[in-house]
Parts: C-alpha cells; sequence; structure tokens
C-alpha cells in the first residue's frame, strides 16, 4: 500500500490541495514548512515538487499524525518531521541548521482523523471521553475544563470562540449539570447544549458552536496562529510564500487582517507625504481569498467553510 492510499485509509482528503501547492509557488531546490502535517496530504504533494535537494520540516501537535509521518515518510530523507505546535517553527529549524525558508503552508482546525476517531473526544456525534487536546501528552482536557470553569468565563469562551448567540444559556445549562454529576462524554456535552438552545440553525448541530468554542479554547488556537503568522515574517525569505487554509470565521479574520497590515506597511498619521515604498510593506497579497469548488464541496462536505489566502514577503 503506497503513501496515498493510506491517505485515503484514514479518510483524510485535504482542502483545496492544488490550489494551496500552487500557491506556495514551490521551487524544487526550496526549504518548505508544512505546519499542521496531520495525514500528509499536502506534505506528499510539496515533496512530489522537490527535487532531490529540497528540504520539507512538517510538525504536528498529534502524537498519532507523528507516528503515522515515521511510518511512512521518514524513508524519505528531504522531509523531517517535529513534534509540537507551529509556533516553535524557528526552534525546529534551528534544530536543523535552517535559517530561512521558502513557503509556509498552514492548513488550520481539526483534521478529518482527528472527528472520526471517537476517543479524541472532538466529534459531537460520536460518543466519547471529552477529551478536545490537539496533543494528549500534555495540558487539561475538555472534561476537566468544563467542570470547573466559572460560569461567567464560560459565557466568555463560547461567546468569543464560538460566536454562540445563546452562551449564557448554555453556560448555565452546563453550570447546573456538572452540580449534580461530571460530564465525561461527548454525548453528554451535546445533549446538553441541544436541551438549552431554543433555536436551531439550518444544516447545524446545536452544539457545533459550543465543541468549536471548547477545541479553540483550550488549544489556544487563535493565539497560536497569531504568534505563527507574526514569527513568519523573520524566517520567510524575500519571494517566500505564506499559505494559510482556515475553516471559520475567527481564524480567516486574524490571517486576513494579517496579510492587510503588513501589505499596507508602517502606520503613519493620514496627510503625510510618505510615498508607498517608505511605509516598508512586508507582504503583498496574492490574489483574492480562495474558497472551494462546488464539486470539491459535494466530494468532501468538511471544505464547504474552508478559505484559502496567500501572501509572498516582499520585505
Amino acid at each position: 500500500m503506497n503513501i496515498s492510499d493510506e491517505i485515503m485509509q484514514e479518510k483524510h482528503q485535504p482542502v483545496l490541495l492544488q490550489e494551496a501547492i500552487d500557491g506556495l509557488a514551490i521551487q524544487p531546490e526550496g526549504v518548505y514548512v508544512d505546519g499542521t502535517f496531520g495525514r500528509g496530504g499536502h506534505s506528499q504533494a510539496i515533496l512530489d515538487r522537490l527535487s532531490s535537494k529540497g528540504k520539507l520540516l512538517a510538525i504536528d501537535k498529534d502524537l498519532a499524525a507523528i507516528q503515522f509521518a515515521k511510518e511512512h515518510f521518514e524513508h524519505d530523507e528531504r522531509f523531517q518531521i517535529r513534534h509540537g505546535s507551529f509556533t516553535k517553527i524557528s526552534e525546529f529549524m534551528n534544530e536543523l541548521g535552517l535559517s530561512t525558508i521558502d513557503g509556509l503552508l498552514l492548513d488550520l482546525g481539526v483534521s478529518s482523523p482527528q472527528l472520526e476517531k471517537a476517543e479524541r473526544g472532538f466529534s459531537f456525534l460520536k460518543e466519547g471521553p471529552l477529551d478536545m487536546r490537539m496533543d494528549v501528552s500534555k495540558g487539561m482536557d475538555a472534561a476537566s475544563w468544563v467542570q470547573q470553569v466559572a460560569e461567567e468565563e464560560l459565557v466568555t469562551v463560547l461567546k468569543e470562540y464560538g460566536e454562540e448567540r445563546f452562551s449564557k444559556r448554555i453556560a448555565r445549562a452546563i453550570v447546573s449539570v456538572r452540580q449534580e454529576h461530571s460530564i465525561r462524554t461527548t454525548t453528554a456535552l451535546a445533549r446538553i447544549v441541544e436541551q438549552a438552545v431554543p433555536v436551531r440553525e439550518k444544516n447545524k448541530h446545536p452544539a457545533t458552536r459550543t465543541f468549536q468554542a471548547i477545541r479553540i479554547y483550550l488549544n489556544r488556537e487563535l493565539e497560536e496562529l497569531e504568534q505563527c503568522l507574526e514569527d513568519s515574517l523573520e524566517y520567510l525569505r524575500i519571494k517566500g510564500r505564506l499559505v494559510v487554509i482556515s475553516f471559520h470565521s475567527l481564524e480567516d479574520r486574524i490571517v486576513k487582517r494579517f496579510i492587510k497590515k503588513n501589505v499596507k506597511g508602517d502606520p503613519f498619521p493620514p496627510g503625510l507625504p510618505v510615498r508607498q515604498k517608505e511605509l516598508n510593506p512586508r507582504l503583498k497579497a496574492i490574489g483574492r481569498a480562495i474558497r472551494p469548488s462546488m464539486s470539491e464541496v459535494q466530494f468532501n462536505p468538511r471544505a464547504r467553510s474552508a478559505v484559502l489566502r496567500i501572501a509572498e514577503k516582499i520585505g
């Protein structure tokens, strides 16, 4: 069985694969980072375009992803895998003697294999322990957090990270139930939310936003994204590409604002006679936001909310 067959067996289908790879504008002898390895779909596509002198550093928080990489990719001398957050790219680059890279790819959010495995606790449709950690080797799981978090903080998390309009109702319901017994499973939490939400969105489970919010908060996903984007300006070479695939508005908003800010350059008071080049822009936006085609969404429903943005470092 080849690598492509293994990836399909894991039911992981990279979203916007061709568009992301095209966006990287891969140089055969270049150095690239796949900051979210998953099951290697993007990494394999990058390796397919590299010569024997090219290099790829892949990173993932998920120990299952690291194991998959070691079993199916480490025979390739161009490839290196590291366990941890993509906020540690500079640290991992130093380990490998790398100072700059030609491209960085981030495929954000939870992967299909993580959703499919009930024991990971990401899916409200599958009975499993309420975990939700990307890296199960450290940190507090969702069950422990839900059991001890203050109601006011829970409201804030649901509102800010899930954009949940019924955050107060849901938080009140969770606190009420946990006073009687612990909330230890995914389906237990999903039922509480379902009963607390008075109005259902069309084609969306009532617990979608709650699970999203808790997962993002526990894994510090937005904070780590912001840090990684800022750091990328230091290790991307001139003409190096940043390619980011996001799956909800909070992620995409951060990416969009980051690119816009660095395309504009240094802030100056309005009305000052300053030329564009004197603003020291760091990035150039490459095209507009790309969304999946109808055929891709039909083939892979997970793609429906995906947004791809591309930028090139210019200074």
